[in-house]
């Protein structure tokens, strides 16, 4: 993909931050769309904050810094993704909001332009049936945080192209990420294998059979895992946690991924993990 050409991101939260500094780090212009102009300040901050974390670590030049940052517009109108090759949809995980932004985008983008959603759970074929290009709709799932994380979940939905997914996995090795082919089933790998983990173990503390502490313990150092599954949950945030499980459980209709009991009292107490002070764990 041509560096003069444009990258649209949809989304001013983390993993839209996240997604547009990666991108602008490689040379793209990219225009970063938030409805909310606070929004957008907000990701400007933490891409500032991200890029000189990276210059403290020794894997970014100082001087690179302001020319990454211009390259990174913000606007509060999807119209400004006119001339955009590739859009990457990073709001929030809610089915019908995603459809209704997709078709939008649709509408307003060229007819070449690859259409993307970083959704962690929800299908792209569903997302792709409100456009009149699905075979230009694809899954681009990064991890958090994105500038970190190696790993892109590359899903296919019904109707992609291999010319789409070609061009998508050609872009992710430009990023310096592994791109994974995944097939267009609820929750995908990466969240059908590691949410019902995190799901046994609010189960395995809501039985009583260990401590928080305990539970994670045995996870990082029976199994080597780098954090245990509870503060995962906490990472990630509860109400996240919750949401994909009901995907899987909606999805997949098996009773194994059915929601822990306290999950769901976590959520509606509003301990939702780290980025509210409070989850499993208190944070300052």
């Amino acid at each position: 993909m041509e560096r003069n050409r444009r990258i649209g991101v949809v989304g001013g939260g983390t993993m839209g931050n996240g997604i547009a500094q990666v991108f602008a780090q490689i040379g793209y212009p990219v225009v970063l769309v938030d409805s909310s102009p606070e929004a957008l300040d907000r990701a400007a901050a933490q891409i500032q904050k991200s890029l000189e974390r990276l210059v403290k670590k020794g894997t970014l030049a100082e001087q690179d810094v302001p020319e990454i940052l211009e390259r990174i517009s913000r606007n509060t109108k999807p119209e400004a993704l006119r001339e955009a090759q590739l859009v990457v949809e990073a709001i929030f995980e809610d089915a019908q909001v995603k459809r209704e932004l997709f078709a939008r985008l649709d509408e307003v983008t060229g007819p070449d332009c690859i259409l993307a959603s970083n959704t962690s759970s929800i299908s792209i074929t569903e997302i792709a049936g409100a456009t009149k290009r699905a075979d230009r709709v694809i899954g681009m799932h990064f991890m958090n945080p994105v500038p970190v994380m190696t790993l892109v979940e590359i899903i296919r939905g019904l109707a992609t192209s291999n010319e789409t997914y070609k061009a998508v996995e050609g872009l992710t090795k430009e990023l310096g990420k592994t791109p994974v082919e995944v097939q267009d089933y609820p929750g995908f790998v990466s969240n059908r294998v590691l949410m019902p983990m995190i799901n046994e173990a609010v189960y395995c503390l809501m039985e009583g059979v260990a401590t928080k502490e305990s539970i994670d313990t045995v996870m990082k150092l029976g199994m080597n895992h780098p954090m245990g599954p509870l503060t995962l949950a906490d990472f990630i945030g509860l109400d996240v946690c919750l949401h994909i499980m009901e995907v899987l459980h909606s999805g997949l209709g098996d009773d194994k991924y059915r929601p822990c009991p306290l999950l769901r009292k976590m959520v509606a107490a509003g301990r939702l993990g780290r980025k509210v002070g409070r989850g499993f764990y208190e944070y300052e």
